[in-house]
């Protein structure tokens, strides 16, 4: 049976964010900690060893596969900031053409620091994604 990598702990979200080398990337991991934490409501967790998360849902795909996993969180990593939102939420597309400089990936969004972006855009996106979420699994939130 699969096994998730990244599952909650209880490792410091602080003792993480003193730890990332680049004292820019600390400082804007420090901003996100406290966007993040005012758009959700929720405290910030360790997921796994390098993802901060807030909130916590139970998804089950089709497929059978099942598992636990943030509402939305962030990662300070060497390239880029991971910001992880809710893919396939309606407003999203809307609200990135709004967010100033950023990349995508498959379900992350990717910025080179928070200067770059509009911090309201992304505080909607937060919230949206929180929404469309607790929407999409309701009997599994926290």
């Amino acid at each position: 049976m699969y096994e998730p990598k990244t599952k909650e702990t209880n490792h410091s979200v602080i003792e993480f964010i003193e730890n990332v080398e680049s004292p820019k990337k600390r400082e804007d991991a420090y901003k996100l900690l406290e966007i993040f934490t005012e758009a959700t409501g929720y405290e910030a967790k360790m997921w796994g060893t390098s993802i901060i998360g807030f909130g916590s849902y139970h998804y089950k795909y089709e497929s059978g596969h099942e598992g636990d996993a943030p509402l939305v969180g962030f990662s300070p990593r060497k390239a880029k900031i991971s910001l992880y939102l809710a893919p396939g939420e309606p407003k999203r597309e809307e609200l990135l053409e709004k967010l100033g400089k950023y990349t995508t990936g498959k379900a992350c969004v990717y910025i080179n620091k928070v200067a770059d972006i509009d911090v309201n855009v992304l505080k909607e996106l937060i919230k949206e994604s929180v929404r469309f979420l607790q929407e999409k699994y309701p009997s599994q939130n926290e």
